[in-house]
């Protein structure tokens, strides 16, 4: 295989990146156990939350990060569970992609980033392009073919804003070739709303601590919010910067908006930044997309302003590309998943090894028949897991539901019965610990596109 000429930098999401304190890891997988991650790092909470006023900088708290998650990792209250990044590393390896061994060995031209998703997008844009710009040289510095070669980035969630940031105010639009994101908020998520408002989850108890002052401490967090109307007020929706939010600093609540629209119009001054940007969004999937307030608390709405639009359970289809992008644009390349599945996702690698290579590749059958899957993030143990099942289109297909722990163990399995309306299944017993649940079709010729989610029983 012909070595690509491009250098390839793979940038996570929040939570996606390993973190360091005093040459401990704070936040990491520990024998697989996404449970005992949690506890580790709430054992170092007081320390990993975030002065008031951080603003765009650095809090010289010795938190380094050190590479990127390879398993499934959650945090309750922050986010949405993702699966790791091994499966997306190992495409890009398999198209002649490799990283260096170290500074003394042979430049390499993929290069995983890993940063502390705590802080600001903006800070870890800075700092982003002390990491990339000497890494192009280097490769660079071989000659021949390589002698000209450029940045492309491949982003999930959240790493896609650092690029945007990186791009457009740190000037990487010199260098860059292509800016491929799955599952970035490019405006924003009602989800942050419901977190950074209402706290952490109530059941969250045995970590002995309280997350909500560490989640309403982070400037990753206020950034992203929604920067679209989303909040119901006297029958129409409002912006998060035109109604006040209980508990939350309105100055951190602006920045948040603001930095959305920095972007925006950047973005839309250079119209070579969309020729270049290929947004890959989940779709299908029951997604918050508008909120109203009750009592002091959020209440998350599934559709805008009477229709539901859907989105990756995560990320709404309506923020999940440019403002200058319709929802119905040829641009956007639609995978129907979740978005902590989506960096996994046979069909979403397919579309990126398509954009990397520019050369035809087998992507899932136009007929295929796409799920929709609803089920919580977290459930408290004795809880019953509810998984509800419809096809998107009201067509009855035989699904199975599979449940496998974190060793990759199935520990259920069930077939409901197809129905126009869509099943509700229920898994009773699940032990203390983290889940994937997988729904695919039935037999090698289903035309059914498998979805995958995850869930974290605590107890």
């Amino acid at each position: 295989m012909t070595t690509p000429t491009d250098l390839v930098v793979v940038l996570p999401g929040i939570l996606g990146s390993t973190l360091k304190l005093d040459d401990r890891l704070v936040w990491a997988p520990s024998a697989g156990s996404a449970l005992r991650a949690i506890k580790t790092f709430g054992g170092s909470i007081k320390r990993l939350q975030l002065p008031d006023g951080i603003g765009d900088e650095h809090p010289d708290d010795d938190v380094q990060p050190v590479g990127l998650m390879p398993d499934l990792h959650v945090l309750p209250g922050v986010w949405t569970p993702v699966k790791g990044y091994d499966k997306l590393l190992a495409r890009l390896r398999s198209l002649g992609y490799h990283e260096s061994a170290g500074t003394d060995a042979p430049p390499g031209n993929l290069l995983p980033v890993a940063y502390d998703w705590r802080l600001s997008n903006r800070y870890n844009s800075r700092r982003l392009a002390g990491i990339v710009g000497p890494a192009l040289e280097r490769w660079r510095a071989q000659g021949g073919r390589y002698a000209d070669a450029r940045v492309t980035f491949v982003c999930h969630s959240m790493g896609g804003l650092v690029a945007r940031w990186y791009i457009e105010h740190c000037d990487g639009h010199e260098i860059t070739n292509k800016l491929i994101t799955l599952g970035t908020p490019y405006r924003g998520a009602a989800k942050a709303l419901d977190q950074l408002v209402n706290g952490a989850h109530k059941g969250v108890g045995p970590l002995g601590v309280d997350l909500t002052d560490l989640i309403r401490s982070l400037p990753s967090m206020y950034q992203l919010l929604p920067e679209y109307a989303c909040i119901e007020r006297d029958g129409d929706l409002v912006e998060t910067v035109e109604t006040g939010l209980p508990e939350l600093d309105d100055r951190r609540v602006a920045d948040g908006a603001h930095l959305h629209r920095q972007l925006a119009d950047a973005e839309l001054a250079r119209p070579d930044s969309l020729a270049r940007t290929h947004a890959i969004v989940g779709i299908r999937q029951p997604t918050s997309t508008t909120a109203r307030l009750n009592g002091g608390k959020i209440e998350l709405v599934d559709d805008y302003r009477g229709d539901d639009l859907f989105g990756d359970a995560t990320v709404p289809l309506v923020a999940a590309c440019r403002a200058d992008v319709p929802m119905d644009s040829p641009l956007l390349r639609r995978i129907p998943d979740r978005h902590g599945s989506l960096q996994r996702n046979r069909a979403a690698l397919d579309e990126v090894e398509g954009i990397l290579t520019a050369r035809p590749i087998v992507v899932r059958a136009p007929t295929a028949v796409d799920l929709r899957v609803d089920l919580r993030d977290l459930i408290i143990a004795g809880e019953d897991l509810e998984v509800r099942v419809a096809t998107a289109d009201g067509s009855r297909h035989a699904v199975r539901i599979t449940v496998t722990d974190e060793s990759g163990r199935m520990v259920d399995a069930r077939m409901p019965r197809p129905a126009t309306a869509g099943t509700v299944t229920t898994i009773p017993g699940l032990a203390p610990g983290a889940y994937t649940v997988d729904v695919a079709g039935v037999g090698p010729g289903s035309p059914v596109s498998p979805v995958g989610g995850d869930v974290l029983v605590w107890g």
